[in-house]
């Protein structure tokens, strides 16, 4: 899906998606669940997509991998005339 398809699905009513990434020590996802969903199947599978397209994320650094071997990253985001997270 493209950013301009994302867009177009935006359009349509939807909530703002509240979404957890749980990343491993490695830098791969190990999930991504949502809080809330948008209620538009499409902007979610978007999501879903774009953070898939990211992975491989950086490996935890030995001090955090040590303490840790998942993290989980919760965030809202907004979809306007650019995707924003907070």
């Amino acid at each position: 899906m493209t950013f301009d398809m994302v867009r177009e699905a935006a359009k349509q009513p939807h909530a703002d998606p509240l979404v957890t990434v749980a990343i491993r020590s490695d830098g791969s996802v190990e999930s991504i669940t949502f809080v809330r969903s948008s209620g538009v199947p499409a902007i979610d599978e978007a999501i879903r997509n774009i953070v898939r397209s990211q992975e491989h994320y950086q490996s935890f650094p030995p001090g955090l991998a040590r303490e840790f071997d998942v993290i989980e990253i919760r965030r809202t985001w907004y979809f306007d005339v650019a995707i924003r997270l907070y």
